[in-house]
Parts: structure tokens; C-alpha cells; sequence
């Protein structure tokens, strides 16, 4: 029997994400701002859906969006202004230390989806960046109606990095409607 001690470790380590918190929000004012997970969770969702639209594979979106942020259990969420003064590790190479004694078929499965979400070569990782960024730019909009006004950045530059025009449409109808629009069609019957 496969030895579990690494990938329990990984799991601990991986369980981070649900505490560390999106440290770009901080910089815009949100006392509370979502953790690293709640943020991957729903781009997840996300790049599921436009690939699906986009004639990709929308488990593989999906999949790599699990993963694209797994790094930041060791390097922390860096805001952009801070990374203009430091020089992280790969992505590929801080996900090559997490996944050091592990077994090599979940090494490899990880490792994958991360080199493939970094390289921007397939459909599918196209679908999954577009998603990081239409995540972003949906939770500034939440944010925004909740008052906070520091998140017009987020916003333009979110839309101006969404690739696929499914990404894009998507963006423009989450900017039209307000956060709650979907109850009220709900409670119509819509």
C-alpha cells in the first residue's frame, strides 16, 4: 500500500487557502475580504462554464482552476504593487516543492494542471485564466455594492484580461445587472 503521510500534509497544507485571505481586497478597503479558496471555488464554477460555451473541456477548466492559487499556501497572495519589488518562485516551481513526497501519478497530476493553467497553451487554461479574472471582477462588483468604492481598478483591468468571448459576455452582463437580480427573477418565477 501507497505511503498517504506526504499527501495528508497536503492536504493540511492545501487547507491554508481556506484562512488566507485575498490580500488585493485588503489594499481596496475590505475589512473582510474571501479567502484564497473562496476565490478558486468559484472560478472553478466559472471556467467550467465557459469552456463548456467555448467547446473546450470543461472539467480540465475546472480542474486547473482548482489549483491556480495552491501556490500561495507558501509565497502568501502577493498584491501587484508588492510584486513590482519581489521576484517569487514559478508557479510551477513552488507547486513542485508542495507536491515533494507525494506519490509521482498525484505529483504529476498537480504539477499538469498547473503548467498547463501557467502556460496559456490550451483552450481549457485560456477558459481558466478568463475565469480567475471574471471572478475578480464579479467579487469587486459585490464589493462595490456593499459600499466599498476602491474596487474600480479590479474591475477595468479584470475585463481588460478576459480572452474568450464567452469570458467576455459574461463580464459585460455581470456589469449591467446588480448582485441580487437573480432572486428577484426567482421569486417572478423567471
Amino acid at each position: 500500500m501507497e505511503d498517504v503521510t506526504g499527501l495528508a500534509g497536503l492536504l493540511y497544507e492545501f487547507g491554508l487557502l481556506k484562512r488566507y485571505k485575498r490580500t488585493g481586497w485588503l489594499v481596496a478597503g475590505v475589512r473582510d475580504p474571501e479567502s484564497i479558496a473562496e476565490h478558486s471555488f468559484r472560478a472553478a464554477v466559472i471556467a467550467g462554464m465557459i469552456a463548456k460555451l467555448e467547446g473546450a473541456n470543461p472539467e480540465r477548466a475546472a480542474f486547473m482552476s482548482l489549483f491556480h492559487d495552491t501556490q500561495e499556501t507558501r509565497i502568501t497572495d502577493i498584491p501587484y504593487i508588492g510584486k513590482r519589488y519581489l521576484k517569487a518562485a514559478s508557479n510551477e516551481d513552488v507547486t513542485a516543492d508542495q507536491v515533494r513526497g507525494v506519490s509521482a501519478e498525484v505529483a504529476d497530476m498537480v504539477g499538469d494542471a498547473v503548467a498547463e493553467y501557467e502556460e496559456k497553451a490550451s483552450l481549457e487554461a485560456v477558459c481558466a485564466r478568463d475565469a480567475d479574472k471574471l471572478e475578480c471582477l464579479i467579487q469587486a462588483v459585490e464589493y462595490r455594492e456593499q459600499g466599498h468604492q476602491n474596487v474600480q481598478g479590479w474591475i477595468d483591468s479584470s475585463l481588460a484580461a478576459i480572452k474568450t468571448t464567452t469570458g467576455k459576455r459574461l463580464a459585460e452582463e455581470a456589469l449591467s445587472t446588480g448582485t441580487l437580480e437573480w432572486v428577484t427573477r426567482v421569486l417572478n418565477g423567471d
